[in-house]
């Protein structure tokens, strides 16, 4: 079993898994509030051409989306603020991460010349993320499937009966 097979833990109910991240993070952590993002993002962020700035703009936009039918609308100043950079820099960052595919703003007008902020959708990440996470759950199916040939083929451990020593 590889570094990240030890990570994978089962899926438990919502209950099991808040009590297992209070265990982790503490209570007052997990009430603050906390976002779910597939390892994969970060795992493969270099292979996708994505900077460690993308992937915490990511995670700002993320930290918003609470639901999956209600897209995220942070401003980049919130986002800058948040990480540190100049709203400027959010700007040209979010529209390479759109040129790449990775993501979709969506204006909401509000009058003729005025906008709110933008929505954010995440379909292209989504889709340019899923064969690497296909990838890895096959390369663990694989992992899986030589171990069980190896026990197989070796047979399992036995234990041998120490006689006493008189």
């Amino acid at each position: 079993m590889n570094a990240a097979d030890k990570s994978i833990v089962p899926l438990t109910s919502g209950k099991d898994a808040l009590q297992e991240n209070e265990k982790k993070w503490g209570s007052d952590l997990v009430k603050a509030g906390w976002t779910l993002v597939p390892n994969t993002i970060f795992m493969r962020q270099r292979a996708l051409g994505l900077n460690s700035l993308d992937i915490n703009i990511l995670l700002i936009l993320l930290s918003h989306w609470w639901t999956a039918d209600k897209l995220p609308f942070p401003s980049k100043k919130t986002i800058a603020e948040a990480i540190g950079c100049d709203p400027s820099t959010v700007r040209r960052r979010i529209q390479a991460m759109e040129a790449g595919g990775f993501l979709k703003r969506i204006e909401r007008r509000v009058e003729k010349d005025r906008n709110k902020t933008n929505q954010y959708d995440f379909s292209g990440l989504i889709r340019a993320v899923t064969p690497y996470a296909k990838e890895e759950l096959q390369a663990r199916e694989q992992t899986r499937k030589e171990q069980a040939e190896r026990v197989k083929r070796i047979g399992k451990p036995r234990l041998k009966a120490v006689s006493e020593l008189g």
